[in-house]
Parts: C-alpha cells; sequence; structure tokens
C-alpha cells in the first residue's frame, strides 16, 4: 500500500492525503499570491514521487521547474527549517505538452472527437446554432465523411449550406444565418491560431500515464499563451477529462489513483457554461473516480464552483481570502461554511489573516470522511520553484519518451478531400457536356447551315448569331479564330 503523502504541518501534527481516497478528488482555493501555484507543485510532487501519473496545466509558467531539482530557494530552506523537514531536492520526470507546438510537444484532438457540444461551447454559438452544428456532424457521420481537421468543418458546412433543400426533409430545417454564424466563429478561432489543435495525430490518453524510474510522468501543458483564449484553453481540458472517463476502464476503488488531474483556473471551465455542459461536467466529475482519477480544481474563490460539483470535492486547502467587498465577504463565508468545523478555530475570521503558504486543510481519513479543519503550512517542494530556461526546456523535450511522435502532423483523407474530388468531378463533368455544344454551334455558323444568304437582313442575322457564338466560345484562341473568319465574310465595319 502507497505511504501517505505530507501536504501539510500543523505544528507537530502531520496532515496526509491518503493515496487510497485520493480519488475522491479535491480543491485548492485561495486570492493571488497566497501560495495555490506552491501548494499545487508540492501535490504534484508528491503523488509523482509514489508513481502516479500527473497532468497540470501551467498558466504562468512556474511549474515548469519541476523539471529540476530545487535547493536554492532560501525561502524554501527557511520554512522547510521552521517546519523541522528534511527537503529532498530532486526533479521530477516531466513531458512537456503545447496545444501551439511551441514550448512543448504538439497536443491534438480531431474535430469529431471534440463533438459538437464542446465545438459549440469553444465557438460560443447561440441554442438554434448549436442544433445546426449537431445537424452538419450528423450529416458527416451518415455520409461517412470523417471530420478531422479545421478544414474538413469548413468544408462540410458549406456543402451542407449549399445542398440545404435536400437536407431539410431528412434533418430538418438548416438555417443558411446559422451556417453562416458557425463559418465566421471557426474563421475567428483560426484566426487566434486554435486550428493547430485540431488534426492527427491526436494525443493518446496512454502517453500521459507513464512512469520513470518508478516516479509517474508529470505532465505539464504549457498554457500561458493559451490562457488569452478561455474558452479554448477551459474547453480543451474539459476534453481531456471526457478523454479519460471515456477510454479508461473501471478500477473501483485502488490503493492509488491510475492519474490524478489539476485544473487550474477552474473558474473558467464553469463560466457561461450552459446547462447541459454543466450536467456534464457533474457527471463526468462523479463517475470518472471508478476509473481511478483524480480531479483537483484551483480556484481563487469556492464560489467558482457549483454547487453540485463542489459537494463531491472531499479534499481541501483553503488559503487565504481577502475580504474587501461584499462578494468576498460572501465567498469567505461560503469557504468557512463548506469546511468540517473545528471547535479551536474561528474559520471564518482566520481565512482572511492566513500568511502566505498558510491554509486551512480538511483532508479525507481513512473511513472516507473530511478531517477536522485545521491551520497549517504547506510542506514546499523538493524541485525547482519558478520557471526554467529555455535550453532545459529543450533538454527535456529531446530526452522526452514521446519526442518526435506528435511534431510531424498527419493529414489523411477526409471530409476536406472528398468533397473538393465530388466539386472538382461535377465541374469536369459540366465542362465536357457543355464543349460539344460550343463545338456544333461554331460549325454551324462557320460551314454553311446559318450562313449569309444575301441582303441586309440576312448580313444582319449573320453578325448578330456571330456575336453570340463568340461570347459562347471559351479560349482565347477560338474568339480570334471566329473573329478572324468572320471579318473576311462580313467584311470591314466603318
Amino acid at each position: 500500500m502507497a505511504s501517505p503523502l505530507l501536504v501539510a504541518k500543523s505544528g507537530k501534527t502531520d496532515l496526509v492525503l491518503l493515496p487510497a481516497l485520493a480519488n475522491r478528488h479535491g480543491l485548492i482555493t485561495g486570492a493571488t499570491g497566497t501560495g495555490k501555484t506552491v501548494t499545487l507543485q508540492t501535490l504534484a510532487e508528491q503523488f509523482s514521487r509514489i508513481g502516479v501519473p500527473v497532468f497540470m496545466a501551467d498558466v504562468k509558467g512556474d511549474l515548469a521547474g519541476m523539471a529540476k531539482a530545487g535547493g536554492s530557494n532560501a525561502k524554501v530552506a527557511e520554512r522547510a527549517k521552521s517546519l523541522k523537514l528534511e527537503l529532498k531536492h530532486e526533479a521530477c520526470p516531466v513531458v512537456f505538452w503545447d496545444v501551439f507546438g511551441a514550448a512543448g510537444h504538439p497536443v491534438r484532438a480531431t474535430v469529431s472527437d471534440m463533438g459538437p457540444l464542446l465545438f459549440a461551447r469553444l465557438l460560443g454559438l447561440n441554442d438554434t446554432q448549436e442544433g445546426v452544428l449537431n445537424l452538419v456532424f450528423k450529416i458527416a457521420d451518415d455520409a461517412g465523411l470523417l471530420l478531422l481537421d479545421a478544414k474538413d468543418l469548413r468544408a462540410m458546412l458549406q456543402h451542407v449550406g449549399d445542398n440545404a433543400a435536400q437536407f431539410t426533409t431528412a434533418y430538418g430545417n438548416i438555417s443558411a444565418a446559422s451556417i453562416g454564424a458557425i463559418q465566421r466563429g471557426l474563421v475567428a478561432l483560426e484566426s487566434q491560431g486554435a486550428d493547430r489543435f485540431f488534426g492527427e495525430p491526436m494525443l493518446n490518453i496512454a502517453d500521459l500515464m507513464q512512469a520513470q524510474g518508478g516516479k509517474g510522468v508529470v505532465n505539464i501543458l504549457a498554457a500561458d499563451k493559451l490562457m488569452s483564449s478561455p474558452k479554448l484553453y477551459s474547453t480543451f481540458l474539459l476534453w481531456m477529462l471526457a478523454e479519460l472517463f471515456e477510454q479508461l476502464p473501471e478500477v473501483g476503488d485502488p490503493e492509488k489513483p491510475k492519474l490524478v488531474f489539476f485544473f487550474d483556473e477552474a473558474h473558467l471551465l464553469f463560466n457561461e457554461a450552459p446547462k447541459a455542459l454543466l450536467e456534464k461536467i457533474e457527471q463526468v466529475v462523479r463517475l470518472i473516480r471508478s476509473k481511478g482519477v483524480g480531479v483537483y480544481f484551483v480556484t481563487q474563490n469556492p464560489l467558482d464552483i457549483p454547487e453540485s460539483v463542489l459537494g463531491q470535492l472531499g479534499n481541501r486547502v483553503q488559503h487565504a481570502l481577502r475580504a474587501f467587498t461584499p462578494r468576498d465577504q460572501k465567498a469567505v463565508k461560503s469557504a468557512a461554511e463548506t469546511m468540517r468545523p473545528n471547535p479551536k478555530l474561528k474559520i471564518e475570521q482566520v481565512i482572511s489573516e492566513l500568511g502566505v503558504g498558510e491554509a486551512l486543510v480538511s483532508l479525507l481519513d481513512e473511513k472516507g470522511r473530511p478531517s477536522v479543519t485545521e491551520r497549517a503550512f504547506v510542506v514546499p517542494p523538493g524541485s525547482q520553484l519558478g520557471p526554467i530556461s529555455d535550453a532545459e526546456r529543450k533538454s527535456a523535450l529531446a530526452a522526452s519518451p514521446v519526442a518526435g511522435h506528435y511534431e510531424k502532423q498527419v493529414d489523411r483523407e477526409s471530409a476536406y478531400e472528398k468533397l473538393k474530388a465530388r466539386t472538382d468531378q461535377v465541374m469536369a463533368e459540366k465542362a465536357q457536356q457543355q464543349q460539344p455544344k460550343e463545338s456544333s454551334m461554331a460549325s454551324d455558323i462557320l460551314f454553311g447551315k446559318t450562313g449569309p444568304r444575301g441582303g441586309k437582313q440576312s448580313q444582319g442575322l449573320l453578325e448578330a448569331m456571330a456575336k453570340s457564338a463568340a461570347r459562347t466560345v471559351g479560349s482565347q484562341v477560338g474568339r480570334e479564330i471566329i473573329r478572324g473568319v468572320l471579318g473576311s465574310i462580313l467584311g470591314k465595319r466603318r
């Protein structure tokens, strides 16, 4: 059985997280600058040491230091001394990922795999537009057209829009305005560089669940640039959570998690989320525990998390909250009410008094009950706090177990290629059908059936027909030949 994970110390009391209950999820909250990132790093490091792989988003670039041993930070040394800890300074095995492929291995999903529900959120569609997008996905499925990348979806939208009348009977009304709105949303998404996320090879979830030298690999998503597109960030992480839920087998209650997933800036997940999506999130969080996955939300305020989800987060680390405004005061009260009372602590008052690195901690005990809330100092990590150099990041990428696999994008035949081939074929057939008619008309004019029969009327008729023939013939060479021949027949005009 895996050893308990030391999270914090309250005097002589060790506050530990039991690995067997780590898949009961958790919550790390607190105002900016109170130590949430360090707590996240400490937890990730502790999981890695017992062989549990971790996935986390690095929104500020600070977590990259997990790839390097610590020991040079005076504040860390001072905190360890005050807690009477002997820190083991060592690096964690780290794999860097990046949606844009710059600061890590490219990470991609196919459009079909993302699905219409998440895609509608990504594009900011209303209910009507989302309904039309669902029909587009359905039509593509029925026609055997793969939607792999952005150009596949764009081609499919144009195909459905151009042939809306023939799809209406079988699938329902397809509004041209809705098709246009989806296309505009897709163009806006591509302008942000998000189209790089869609395509193949798609991320293999098994590549996130590796171990090296007995330690779980810490997967770090470079999210500093991704955060400029909040919907893409939150939708991407939600897609990953859904993939884990769909692909991993049921394992019940293992001795330790198969994977721990940290969802930083968790408020972005729930902002403006439609009811259907919130229900999906609640369902995934509730059921993914049996897949051996622990989900830990990291955000400033407990009020950022809906109550239906908040009630499923058993392990809590609450850093300081500042009660400057009525909303802040409400958040402090809410945070205090969601933690197990301690007769020796006035939790609501203490939340506003906590220092940096200090927190109120309540973790599940052997019977799955929240422990009494304790005021404690979070244990500092043994890896480096803060970012690493570009050279160190490149070295880590080169030594990665997935180096070279995701870097080259694959573009196999899918909806775009098939629809383009159909269009090219139709154009070729039309051109072929039109060519004999043009040739026959020119021949009739030139060689007698409609030739001049004398008189000004016949000459005028012939001239009109000649102009019509000249407009019909497609090539520049053909027009020049007709002008030359007819010039000799009709003579020069004044």
